[in-house]
């Protein structure tokens, strides 16, 4: 009797067993093919603008990435709409009109506040290719040998065919101390990889200095002239600290100036990528007197608005010359523009980024932003630099075999003190 017992005990175990693991298979089977994200969908109203829009499409699609798409772990409706609305943005075919999900839009705000981790360079599309507008002074990425204008064609063996510019940031930024290699191809040729260790970028926008031509690094003077004395001031960017540290530095030059002969200024402007509309005004200020019209805003329907120079500079009559390149972007060139249509100031290197549009950025919430083409900018004579930039005055090439060698700093100073 006990071991009909034990036999009935052991065939019910061996019966559980089986039954546990026919279902169990199935039911995970069953629940993998039919798996859905969790979906609640907010502020869904169109705005009043949209009046006939058919989605069905759009639904019918992520419905069927659901159910069919091999790998569920990758759905993620947060990024998938990032993605959708990435793609209506960039169906407008303009690179600077950009939608940027949190980490990215952080990424951006950093820059502007002058820190953050990585290689520190500003990047930008030109011909939907991924390219190095400006590698910032003193950054792990100038000391590579990146350069401005160098064309990104992979990043850590990954090719940039069809990357946004917030793809490229997201994959090239990272922490201190980790390594990211960039394939580069320079005047469409020599294509090279560049290794590259991220750092903490500290952004001091403004530097500058008054010397005898004799002492500035990186440059050969005659000895005729070399006991003469030049003011440089060098501005990287137009960020949230910039007109601060421009009145610090100005107010130091400008006493500087009064205590010595200077013989004139150079106004450094190159690999500076723009920044804030305002902030360009407020720095052509220095240079032109008031009510001098510093830049043209035209809005797509052809109304112009100028905005014109609305305080008093220190250095309104002193000789002076802007260096330019190819970094020198949006915000630098409306500057440059600017002194050289006014007869201020005449541009030595070479022709500019070419950005002549303006954006208008707003936080959308949950950290996400949207950067929107809003106008054009012209400079005070109505000329548009947008893909041709700014042609200089003089020319002097830049020498990548010898980059300590400031062939372009050491014309103008050469020209300003004859």
């Amino acid at each position: 009797m006990k071991r009909i017992v034990y036999l009935q005990l052991i065939l019910v175990i061996f019966i559980s067993v089986l039954v546990g693991y026919y279902f169990g298979v199935n039911k995970v089977a069953f629940q993998w093919q039919n798996y859905k994200p969790v979906l609640n969908i907010s502020s869904k109203e169109p705005p009043e603008s949209v009046s006939n829009m058919d989605f069905a499409n759009f639904w019918k699609v992520w419905q069927d990435i659901e159910v069919n798409y091999y790998d569920k772990s990758k759905l993620n409706p947060q990024k998938m709409l990032d993605g959708a609305i990435s793609g209506m943005v960039s169906s407008l075919d303009d690179p600077f009109t950009v939608y940027l999900p949190p980490t990215q839009n952080n990424n951006f705000k950093q820059g502007l506040a002058g820190q953050f981790e990585g290689i520190g360079a500003e990047l930008g599309l030109k011909e939907k290719r991924i390219i190095v507008v400006a590698p910032l002074n003193g950054s792990p990425a100038q000391k590579a040998g990146v350069r401005a204008g160098d064309m990104i064609l992979a990043v850590n063996d990954e090719s940039t065919d069809n990357w946004t510019i917030s793809q490229a940031v997201e994959k090239i930024r990272g922490p201190k101390g980790s390594e990211v290699e960039l394939t580069v191809v320079r005047d469409e040729k020599n294509k090279k990889d560049i290794k590259i260790v991220r750092d903490t970028i500290t952004i001091n926008s403004v530097e500058g200095y008054v010397k005898k031509a004799k002492d500035i690094e990186g440059v050969k003077i005659p000895k005729d002239i070399s006991e003469k004395q030049v003011a440089y001031i060098s501005l990287s960017q137009f960020g949230d600290n910039t007109n601060q540290d421009w009145l610090l530095m100005i107010n130091k030059i400008s006493l500087e100036m009064k205590n010595k002969k200077v013989e004139g200024v150079i106004f450094d402007l190159r690999n500076n990528p723009g920044g804030y509309l305002t902030d360009a005004n407020f720095i052509a200020a220095e240079f032109l007197k008031e009510g001098t019209p510093v830049v043209i805003q035209e809005e797509g329907n052809g109304e112009k608005t100028t905005m014109k120079v609305n305080r008093k500079g220190l250095l309104l009559d002193v000789p002076l010359i802007v260096l330019i390149n190819k970094g020198s972007a949006s915000a630098s060139e409306i500057v440059a523009g600017a002194l050289r249509d006014h007869s201020r100031a005449k541009l030595y290197g070479e022709v500019s980024f070419g950005k002549g549009t303006i954006q208008q950025s707003e936080d959308l919430g949950n950290g996400a932003g949207l950067h929107v083409t809003i106008a054009k900018w012209l400079t005070p004579n109505e000329t548009w630099v947008h893909g041709k930039g700014l042609t200089p005055d003089v020319e002097v090439k830049f020498d990548n075999n010898d980059p300590s060698h400031d062939f372009q700093l050491e014309k103008a100073i050469i020209d300003l003190l004859k």
